[in-house]
């Protein structure tokens, strides 16, 4: 959390006709064989056989076999494919001089749809990043339409040159797809003045807008930066300054979008009883020169191998793993199809497909069709209704184990079951899985219930793990379920409700809510009356209702409490705010005494005050009181199961602690976050006072609780944007983090609301997200994943990560083997089970008496686990 001003932005809405639109998301390597992934992903949907045009003679062994033979189809099905074509539109942004010292900035999108402009402006003295609000003769009623050729939008700022505006910034939203367009990583910055200093997103700047002249355009080199951890300067406010006159200009920045094309691939197999073969067939209406991926498989772990020849035209081998052929063009011109054959025995055949650079695969997992009959419902027909039923049989199944394991796994439960108890529980479990798995053996994966399902078995059958609040069962990956503009829709809460389903397959198994309570500020971090939970989130009726569908789909939910500070609702007698409402009706004595804006009359702060509103006084036992009977309530009332504690820093994890030993949370992490240590303005490489602090925290709570790593986040800043992978060792060794020092309670990130969003405090290297995530997602910890990069071009490297993480069992007290740590690559090992790189630099993991195949690969980062 950050200090609290009025509101910066304003929302300007730009409607038109929708398009369906698809993420643009780089491929995962089809189950460890591509070394080089190309830049996209298709993915598939599937639906009933439609389309479909069984072939008239299939190729066997250079022979023709004809249909009309004794023959079975074993398998027809039609697959969706959902094509994203990338188009380049452009961001224009124009500064034109008006009449009487008036000007316009105009930013304008050429792409249709619903875009959303964020701006605000810097005033002159002005220091960092943050934005403020403009002047209100500045604030356009709503957005101003023009047209210029296609669907072309614009919005129109006026502002008065004697005004004490120093900068406009902005940024735009595409509001159907989520994204978010920056300039060159930072927010578009259109300078008034000169001495701003230019963080990489200020625009116009050759044109000669905003010049100062003389030496007031050196003062840039006297305000501190955002490394500084400064919020504010005053030295600049005594200067008078004058303006040259402003000089218009009109730029163009490139912006991409995709648009979402329909085709399909149908497939059959049939069963030649008197040959002992099957023959497969496929037939696809995509345009172009379409080459296949293919391998079959002899069991049900679908583990690629290469048969045994003779094998179609245009066939050759890729890496000794799979095999490459090229689909035959259709006489007609319109797509392309092949036959293969096969001897019996396999168990079925796995495929992926590329057409020019883009790949395509099922749901971000390879195609994969049985051959044998005993997997197809109905031995022909794979239909969307048995599938839904089989949907919904298996997660009622699998709930009913969560219930089972979650009451074995409790430590509250384990006190107070017997052991002829937890005996006849575990027995339960393993008569429901053996069911789920006969529902399970389908021709579709079912990637990510098997996962949790075995991951639920391991937990407690293998051996049990100890559940703690500090540490959640170890294998938590969490999400954070919200941003810093996410309070604006005033539905938040129904539309994660909508997405429970898709995090869930994903493989998230927590979520960090936004704070619930009624606030002065609108993102809810300004708390005033604790037990009114209508906020601009939504009411409490909607966040019950989100936290039972998030408790259905398998997700562990995280509240956002505030414990700090709180607003009041009432002034004393000196005019001041001090004097608290509603049920918790507060006075003074609750506010610690050492913080001087707010005259309080509890006992001196034990830590650090936050000045924006009263810091309470937790030394005084009927505020403990309240706290703990408060927490119980959420528990209770909403069904949380554990908690996000803002600011940390402002009171003693002694306190914490005893409000977690009251509310019994299934798991809980504090945000303590303070500046690292930097010498002449270069981060140092010693971070272990910073990350010492952190652990002082934790250990004040006795463990009851993590805390976000924040060290190793600033050690990744500059690693990655200075290209100096070397700091991501520490003088022994080791992780040079708290994940270095006390892996089981950090709780990894690399952006929050915060540190990104719009806010962007502390916003991570631009372009290099993967590699963060490359490296939180496989190190030790718990690892949390930032809402926006959830829902972006990343998803579908994040879904890789996490399934890689899963499927190796890598938890919070992993251990890690650093192999490298040089200036442009950073290489480990985890568990022996994983190794990773990030960095330009090379590294391969050798083939000893373990053998790697690569996971996945993206831009700088690499992952391979030991193959089979």
């Amino acid at each position: 959390m950050s200090a609290i001003t009025a509101d910066p932005l304003f929302l300007l809405h730009h409607h038109r006709h929708r398009r369906r639109t698809t993420s643009l998301r780089p491929i995962p390597t089809f189950n460890h064989i591509v070394n080089k992934p190309p830049p996209f992903i298709l993915n598939c949907t599937e639906t009933s056989s439609r389309h479909f045009r069984p072939p008239k003679a299939l190729i066997s062994d250079g022979a023709v076999v004809e249909t009309s033979e004794s023959s079975e189809v074993t398998f027809r099905d039609t697959f969706i494919l959902k094509r994203p074509e990338k188009v380049e539109g452009k961001i224009t942004i124009r500064l034109e001089n008006g009449k009487n010292e008036k000007w316009q900035l105009i930013v304008g999108c050429s792409f249709p749809g619903k875009w959303v402009l964020h701006w605000g402006v810097h005033y002159i003295g002005d220091v960092g990043s943050e934005w403020d609000q403009p002047p209100l003769d500045m604030r356009p009623p709503g957005s101003i339409y023009s047209h210029k050729g296609e669907a072309f939008n614009e919005v129109k700022i006026d502002f008065n040159t004697k005004s004490s505006i120093a900068a406009i910034n902005f940024v735009l939203k595409d509001e159907e797809n989520g994204y978010w367009y920056q300039h060159r990583g930072r927010d578009f910055k259109v300078p008034l003045i000169e001495y701003l200093q230019d963080d990489g997103g200020s625009v116009g700047a050759k044109k000669g807008v905003g010049v100062w002249p003389g030496a007031l355009g050196q003062l840039s080199n006297i305000i501190k930066t955002e490394a500084d951890d400064s919020k504010g300067d005053d030295d600049l406010r005594g200067f008078t300054l004058q303006k040259r006159p402003l000089q218009g200009f009109y730029e163009e920045h490139s912006v991409f979008k995709e648009t979402s094309f329909d085709n399909s691939v149908s497939v059959s197999v049939r069963h030649y009883p008197e040959k002992a073969m099957n023959v497969l067939y496929i037939e696809t209406d995509l345009a172009g020169d379409v080459v296949m991926h293919w391998g079959v498989c002899r069991d049900q772990d679908k583990n690629w191998e290469v048969p045994p020849g003779p094998y179609p035209p245009e066939t050759s081998m890729f890496k000794n793993k799979a095999l490459r052929t090229r689909l035959q063009q259709k006489d007609d011109g319109r797509g392309s199809s092949g036959s293969f054959t096969f001897d019996e025995g396999f168990w079925g055949f796995l495929f992926v497909l590329k057409l020019n650079e883009t790949w395509l695969n099922c749901e971000g997992n390879d195609f994969y069709i049985p051959f044998s009959t005993s997997e197809v419902t109905g031995k022909a027909e794979n239909t969307s209704e048995s599938k839904e039923a089989a949907s919904e049989y298996t997660d009622e199944i699998i709930n009913e184990i969560r219930n089972l394991v979650s009451g074995i796994s409790s430590e509250k439960g384990r006190k107070t079951k017997s052991r002829e108890a937890q005996e006849t529980i575990l027995q339960e479990i393993e008569k429901l899985a053996a069911e789920a798995y006969s529902v399970f053996r389908s021709s579709m994966p079912t990637f990510i219930d098997t996962d949790l399902l075995e991951e639920d078995k391991e937990l407690q059958l293998e051996p049990p793990v100890k559940i703690s609040s500090g540490t959640g069962s170890g294998y938590e990956i969490l999400c954070q379920g919200f941003n810093w503009e996410s309070h604006k829709s005033g539905k938040w809460y129904m539309e994660l409700h909508e997405k429970a389903s898709e995090l869930s397959k994903l493989g998230f198994t927590v979520i960090w809510l936004p704070p619930p309570t009624d606030s002065v500020s609108p993102e809810g971090y300004m708390p005033r009356d604790l037990y009114n939970l209508n906020s601009r989130y939504g009411n409490m009726d909607q966040l019950k209702n989100l936290v039972k569908r998030l408790h259905e789909v398998g997700i562990t939910v995280l509240g956002d409490v505030v414990l700090n500070h709180r607003c009041a609702q009432y002034k004393n007698q000196n005019g001041v705010w001090n004097i608290f409402g509603g049920r918790l009706n507060w006075d003074d004595r609750a506010v610690v005494a050492d913080d001087p804006h707010f005259q309080g009359r509890g006992n001196k702060s034990s830590g650090e005050c936050f000045h924006a509103a009263p810091n309470i006084d937790h030394s005084q036992e009927f505020v403990r009181k309240d706290i703990k009977e408060w927490l119980r309530w959420l528990r209770e009332e909403i069904g949380y199961d554990g908690w996000r504690i803002d600011f940390v820093r402002g009171f003693w994890g002694g306190y914490v602690k005893d409000y977690l030993e009251s509310s019994e949370p299934f798991f809980a992490v504090g945000e303590f976050w303070d500046s690292l240590s930097y010498s002449y303005g270069e981060m140092d490489h010693n971070q272990d006072a910073h990350r010492q602090r952190i652990i002082d925290w934790i250990n004040a709570t006795n463990g009851t609780a993590g805390a976000f790593d924040v060290t190793t986040k600033g050690i990744l800043h500059a690693a990655l944007e200075r290209c100096e992978y070397w700091r991501l060792s520490d003088e022994k060794g080791k992780p040079p983090g708290v994940v270095g020092w006390w892996a089981s309670r950090a709780v990894t990130f690399i952006e929050n609301h915060d540190t990104g969003s719009t806010q962007g405090h502390w916003r991570f290297p631009g372009g290099k997200e993967m590699q963060g995530y490359a490296y939180i997602l496989t190190h030790p910890g718990t690892p949390t994943v930032f809402y926006d990069h959830i829902f972006s071009d990343y998803q579908s490297q994040i879904s890789t990560l996490i399934s890689i993480r899963k499927r190796n069992k890598i938890h919070c007290r992993s251990t890690v083997k650093i192999v490298k740590a040089e200036r442009d690559v950073y290489a480990a090992m985890i568990d022996e089970k994983l190794a990773m790189k990030i960095g330009p630099g090379h590294y391969e993991p050798s083939n000893g008496a373990q053998k790697w195949s690569l996971a996945i690969e993206g831009r700088d980062y690499k992952v391979w686990e030991i193959s089979g």
